[in-house]
């Protein structure tokens, strides 16, 4: 016994000399440290812990027909570090060859059988352990697959007394070399998990330096800061082109591939639409997960991670290479905290927007459009139907204090459509009793359409259409349509007026952020709304009249 312990002692120190420079292997701790092993590496790594398996049946020593080894090792460490698959798959092969190099040999077919069980039991085992205790729970298991493989010898080895005299001289070695050694290389095998953590450490302080540097050119997003941030990154990184998106076309692209990866170009590929539809990360490792229409375009593996703002994908960063399984776990670690960076500053630079609008006043401007003139008019309106129809009086004075009431509230802020809805009849109401059958209104809202959006931004439209579109024009009447329409994805919301019609340089104007004169509400408006959702309005000047439209994502709400 003693010899055949020295002997086993001996084939652990192959297998974990083999364990040790496996993990050393590059390509080996990129499949490891990879969030998502695919197929063909799983298949490797099944392929390759079955290998050990088998080395370790050939290593072993012939007692009485029996093969005292350490077949077992490969097995399990395979199945409790990389998964069910690697160690089902490693068991089945190790336990095939244990059967065909001996065929009808006294322990073949039950030591077979118990490798085979020790790749199930490895899988439970990857599933219920932590990095902590994988070798504590790999010493258990591998105790308990040796005693199960001894009383499988006993159950179907014949004749009886050979079996029994062969598991009284091998038990004691094979349970207690098996079950050390499995914890022996767990541990040796784990310090690759142990760099993945010092790896991610690494890379969150990096990310944070990156963010840093970028930090002055999110004060004020446009397209050449955010060139500004893909040179930096790309840098940073040492990667051969770096991209950044919004949900729908390209915003910057830093180099390889900058010819046709232009800027203002639509999203194409289905990689991109899935990170942005499901917030995850996207890994490709080939030109064909990439799926670039250029068949010259030089770049083989990319990282896409999704931006967000409030939970809500609002686009996405990409990193990319010109070689192919570029990708480390490294790269994908580094590529994880600089998305959460970035998603922070945009957050913030909006935030900053927004309050900077807010102190131009351009808030309170909109707001201000409670002004003198209309107050003294719908006073006047109300005193003159208080002598011919009191009750009809009474009803508008609710509509005013309702407008006057959301006026004064904050103007930056998500309210109901229900509610903004509210305030825009009780300003239509107001309006039409001034102005009578000059002015008529149609409402066409779905119904149930339950989303928030910024408040007073339906009505500066309505205002808009009522004195620059009907009233300016001189018509004898005229008429408005507020359009509230439930789309698949969206709810649109439109104004039409069939007035005057807008001007063409204040359409340009609003687009380039230019203010003129009665058309300060429309700017407001779009300001907001772009900020917000990335869009402002669309505005069309039709043969007569005006159309003025905007689209809510329903998830946005």
């Amino acid at each position: 016994m003693v010899e055949l312990l020295k002997h086993l002692i001996n084939n652990l120190g192959y297998v974990i000399v083999i364990a040790f420079f496996i993990s050393k292997l590059n390509a080996f701790r990129q499949m490891i440290q990879k969030n998502r092993i695919g197929r063909i590496e799983t298949l490797i790594l099944a392929f390759t812990f079955g290998g050990i398996g088998i080395i370790g049946t050939y290593v072993g020593i012939d007692v009485r027909g029996a093969i005292a080894n350490t077949r077992n090792i490969g097995v399990m460490v395979g199945g409790i570090l990389c998964g069910p698959f690697v160690g089902i798959v490693g068991g089945v092969l190790a336990g095939l060859h244990r059967i065909l190099i001996d065929i009808g040999g006294i322990t073949s077919f039950p030591c077979a059988v118990a490798t085979m069980i020790g790749g199930f039991l490895s899988g439970i085992i990857y599933k219920k352990s932590t990095i902590k205790n994988r070798w504590l729970y790999g010493l258990i298991g591998g105790i308990l697959v040796e005693n199960i493989s001894m009383s499988f010898i006993l159950l179907f080895s014949k004749p009886f007394h050979l079996a029994l005299t062969i598991v009284k001289q091998i038990y004691v070695p094979m349970v207690l070399i098996n079950g050390v050694g499995i914890a022996v290389v767990i541990m040796i095998t784990e310090n690759i998990f142990e760099a993945e953590e010092e790896i991610a450490a690494k890379q969150a302080k990096h990310a944070l330096e990156i963010a840093n540097e970028t930090l002055p050119y999110f004060r004020d997003v446009n397209k050449n800061s955010l060139r500004e941030v893909c040179e930096i990154i790309k840098l940073s990184v040492k990667s051969d082109a770096v991209a950044i998106t919004d949900r729908k076309k390209i915003m910057a692209h830093v180099g390889s591939g900058e010819d046709h990866h232009t800027v203002g170009k639509t999203i194409l590929t289905k990689a991109t639409e899935r990170v942005i539809r499901e917030g995850v990360i996207a890994v490709l490792n080939t030109p064909v997960e990439i799926e670039c229409i250029d068949e010259n375009c030089p770049l083989k593996s990319a990282i896409i991670v999704p931006l967000k703002e409030n939970q809500k994908v609002i686009g996405t960063l990409k990193i990319y290479y010109n070689d192919e399984n570029h990708i480390t776990f490294r790269d994908i670690s580094l590529a994880e905290g600089l998305s959460q960076l970035i998603s922070t500053q945009l957050e913030l630079s909006k935030l900053e927007k927004l309050k900077e609008m807010a102190n131009k006043s351009e808030i309170k401007a909109l707001q201000a459009q409670i002004n003198p003139h209309f107050l003294f008019n719908a006073l006047n309106t109300i005193v003159s139907f208080m002598r011919m129809d009191v009750d009809h009086a009474r009803e508008l004075m609710i509509d005013l204090s309702t407008y006057l009431r959301y006026n004064l509230e904050r103007g930056d802020a998500l309210v109901s459509l229900e509610k903004e809805l509210e305030q825009v009849r009780a300003y239509v109401k107001i309006e039409r009793a001034r102005y009578g059958k000059k002015l008529h209104v149609l409402y066409d809202i779905d119904e149930a359409i339950d989303i928030k959006i910024p408040s007073l931004t339906i009505q500066p439209l309505v205002e808009n259409a009522i004195k620059h579109g009907i009233l300016k024009g001189n018509q004898d009447k005229g008429s408005i349509r507020i359009s509230v329409k439930q789309r698949k994805e969206t709810v649109r919301t439109s104004i039409e007026d069939d007035g005057l019609g807008i001007e063409e340089e204040i359409i340009s104007g609003i687009k380039k952020g230019k203010t003129k004169e009665g058309s300060i509400g429309l700017l407001n408006v779009h300001n907001r709304l772009k900020l917000i959702y990335g869009k402002g309005l669309k505005i069309q000047r039709l043969p007569k009249g005006t159309r003025i439209s905007f689209e809510i994502y329903k998830k946005e709400g």
